[in-house]
């Protein structure tokens, strides 16, 4: 396997990952959160997903499987892979409470509290999601990391919609922190810190799947790498950008990411 392609691949997924530090210091140096660009920009993120899972990275990983496994197995075996990426996904979500879920829109405003008890919370708060995080992104680093394996091409635009859609989970993390300590320093650091688990299951999986890596496993991991990237738009993405904003805005955001997505593609054909 190329080194150069695996430096460019854990590269590109490292800063989709502490994409979490623009959201901390979003947070952390501004009075009041902008819930109309977070409204576009998580509509944006989901729409380059959808449209890329179903258009491009579900197509890549049947053509490897049928390749390996033969039309009718690679054809089914698509299908299973993708609607196992949404059981894993699904299932770390169950998991995370939702007090803790790193998805849970939360602004700079609403965190302002005074008293020890409320501190105190506030600090369980943000460890416990900065944790969350930690669980929740694993996959996605692996994610990111095999797509730009593959594709180069593919990859940017998924690093940088994955990026995106890491801004307010940064934000999740600073905020209570900030408030419970009044150390913005700390606040940054552990929200940027969080957002190291994409690289490293980036780091993991490679290291894990390199030896074994053929059209069929590639061609798996490819299709789990679709469902996985639905379920976060459909489940998490989508319905965040329709709390933060107006639910044209996150409609308009989606379907600019699809756009995008669509012109990118077309320029590599």
């Amino acid at each position: 396997m190329d080194f150069n392609a695996v430096i460019f691949a854990f590269s590109l997924t490292l800063l989709a990952g502490l994409s979490t530090g623009i959201g901390s210091a979003l947070s952390l140096l501004t009075n009041r959160t902008n819930t109309k660009f977070l409204s576009v920009a998580l509509g944006f993120s989901a729409g380059v997903m959808i449209y890329v899972s179903f258009v491009e990275i579900f197509s890549k990983a049947q053509a490897a499987l049928t390749s390996a496994l033969g039309v009718r197995l690679g054809t089914w075996a698509t299908v299973g892979g993708f609607f196992f990426g949404i059981l894993i996904i699904a299932v770390i979500d169950k998991l995370i409470p939702d007090v803790e879920n790193p998805h849970e829109v939360h602004t700079v405003e609403e965190m302002d509290g005074k008293s020890e008890e409320h501190q105190s919370n506030l600090m369980r708060m943000g460890l416990f999601t900065a944790l969350a995080i930690g669980i929740h992104n694993f996959p996605e680093g692996l994610a990111t990391f095999t797509a730009a394996l593959s594709d180069p091409s593919l990859g940017i635009p998924i690093a940088f919609a994955i990026a995106i859609h890491n801004i307010p989970e940064g934000i999740a993390v600073a905020v209570p922190i900030f408030y419970a300590t009044g150390d913005r320093r700390k606040a940054f650091r552990l929200s940027f810190l969080s957002g190291l688990s994409e690289p490293i299951g980036a780091l993991v999986g490679y290291v894990l799947l390199y030896k074994f890596f053929n059209d069929a496993v590639f061609g798996f991991i490819f299709a789990s790498v679709a469902g996985i990237m639905v379920y976060i738009s459909l489940d998490e993405l989508l319905p965040s950008a329709r709390e933060y904003g107006e639910h044209h805005l996150s409609m308009y955001g989606l379907i600019a990411g699809m756009v995008v997505m669509a012109l990118s593609l077309l320029l590599f054909i």
